[in-house]
């Protein structure tokens, strides 16, 4: 079998993999533990991130005529590959988060919803909360104004539990000052 063939299968499947996807990062894995490695994979497992490692060469030629065609400058060295088709954060926020604890894994860099990141703009995008964080913190926020409302309401209705009368402020009627200024302008 030529190289040809055998390389072809390995390409396309890198090309399956970033079709649709919202986010690849790149990252050199030298220097971590086979556990470290387990533990990262782990990780990005439970986030839906896909992690493996390929050649760059391999890369290269499926990252070709895409948006992740932008990282081709990062192919050198020894490289992984972590896409995430659901959340576009979910690659960079384990991978910054686990490299706090593996000073070996550097982040080289990676393309989120189609714009290109280095290292330091991924650790930006590290920092905003999954989807299901930011969701239960909008329903918090909605939650709140409903929650002391409810609160205040029944403490009224505790406090005049007694049975007392709530003594409404008079009402001033409208008629009144409409009445005086006809007058001044009729004279």
């Amino acid at each position: 079998m030529a190289k040809v063939e055998l390389k072809q299968p390995v390409v396309a499947e890198i090309s399956e993999k970033i079709d649709g996807a919202q986010a690849v990062v790149l990252v050199d894995h030298r220097g971590l533990t086979v556990a470290q490695d387990t533990e990262l994979r782990k990780a990005l497992r439970a986030e839906g991130v896909t992690y493996k490692v390929y050649k760059n060469t391999m890369m290269n030629f499926a990252f070709a005529g895409t948006d992740f065609e932008q990282m081709k400058d990062l192919l050198n060295g020894p490289s992984a590959m972590a896409v995430s088709k659901d959340d576009p954060a979910a690659p960079a926020r384990v991978l910054y988060k686990f490299a706090k604890t593996a000073d070996k894994l550097e982040i080289k860099g990676g393309v989120v919803e189609g714009k290109f990141y280095d290292a330091k703009g991924l650790s930006e995008i590290a920092e905003i909360p999954s989807r299901e964080v930011l969701l239960s913190r909008l329903l918090g926020s909605m939650q709140s104004p409903i929650a002391n409302f409810a609160r205040v309401i029944n403490q009224i209705a505790e406090k005049n539990a007694d049975g007392a009368p709530v003594e409404e402020a008079p009402a001033e009627t409208a008629e009144a000052p409409v009445a005086e200024a006809a007058e001044t302008t009729a004279e």
